[in-house]
């Protein structure tokens, strides 16, 4: 393996063109402002609002940190990138990347799983929940899905940095993202584009496969309820985390499960911003807007703010 000291990557970007990089730069300050703000809000409402002291606040409070933490392994970088000419990244840097963001993206599935879990237990077995989703278990759910998340990150970020990168050094994305690094090493990736599909594929298609049995035990549980507002009502506490499954597992699958003589398309940036900067936008957004619990304790805070400051 070529020495590290002596490895510099250079990384593509989103644009070589001056002002559309200030443009995007403006957008995904913001963007990225926005999802710290969010995320940051949801957890510090979490945990200040007593009402929401229950499993699934505790699973979303997880959510939220792990996303803020997996977009922050990209989203700085690709900032500063968009307004400097030069975009390298040193070998070290590089490999921590790609580790905080796989292990980070993979907690975020495997903590959508515990959830979807948690609301099967919450609606087909009402009465069994305080029992079953008790708190020792429930902090137990988040540890392994930290732990398998670090797991995988470490393991595919291993095996990628002890690769050969004899070929070109300029990686043609906008982040350390494995695809693009194996397109710049002459060693045979075999190996490691099996373990990706074995190890990170069976920790994917097994999350993902929870949440489908859960989802689908779900809804044979709704259909049975008589009135057409117990439904509705049952229906739309799953609403939010059904939006952020589907829009989490759909690039996820896109990106990482294909064909390897498809990697490198110009589809794959658009991809690979949506998971990595707009889906940690868009999480607390979800749950803030269609969550009535969370609605009722921003109305809480503001309203005890109101009347202090006039008191």
């Amino acid at each position: 393996m070529n020495s590290t000291s002596e490895i510099v990557f250079t990384l593509t970007g989103l644009t070589d063109k001056t002002e559309l990089g200030i443009l995007l730069f403006v957008i995904f300050l913001l963007l990225y402002i926005t999802m710290v703000m969010g995320n940051v809000g949801i957890m510090t409402l979490i945990i200040v609002d007593r009402h929401l002291h229950k499993p699934m606040y505790f699973f979303l409070s997880n959510l939220s940190m792990v996303d803020l933490i997996f977009s922050s392994a990209v989203t700085p970088k690709m900032l500063r990138d968009l307004l400097c000419e030069t975009r390298t990244i040193s070998f070290v840097g590089c490999a921590l990347q790609m580790c905080f963001f796989m292990s980070f993206a993979t907690t975020e599935g495997l903590l959508l799983a515990v959830m979807a879990y948690d609301r099967y237990v919450a609606i087909c077995m009402p009465l069994l929940y305080g029992i079953l989703m008790n708190y020792v278990l429930c902090r137990q759910m988040v540890v392994a899905a930290y732990f398998g998340g670090l797991m995988n990150g470490l393991v595919h970020t291993t095996l990628v940095f002890h690769l050969n990168f004899c070929k070109s050094k300029i990686i043609d994305h906008f982040f350390c993202d494995i695809p693009p690094l194996y397109k710049l090493s002459c060693s045979n990736i075999f190996i490691n584009v099996a373990v990706l599909v074995l190890f990170g594929g069976f920790l994917a298609v097994s999350s993902f496969l929870l949440i489908i049995i859960s989802y689908t035990k779900i809804v044979l549980a709704i259909l049975k309820i008589q009135s057409s507002q117990g439904r509705y009502k049952t229906f739309n506490t799953c609403a939010s985390h059904m939006t952020a499954v589907s829009i989490f597992y759909g690039t996820a699958f896109f990106t990482y499960l294909r064909p390897s003589t498809s990697f490198g398309q110009q589809q794959d940036l658009l991809t690979s911003v949506f998971y990595s900067v707009l889906i940690p936008v868009l999480n607390p957004l979800i749950y803030s807007f269609r969550n009535a619990e969370v609605k009722y304790a921003v109305h809480n805070i503001i309203a005890k703010k109101i009347t202090r400051h006039f008191a």
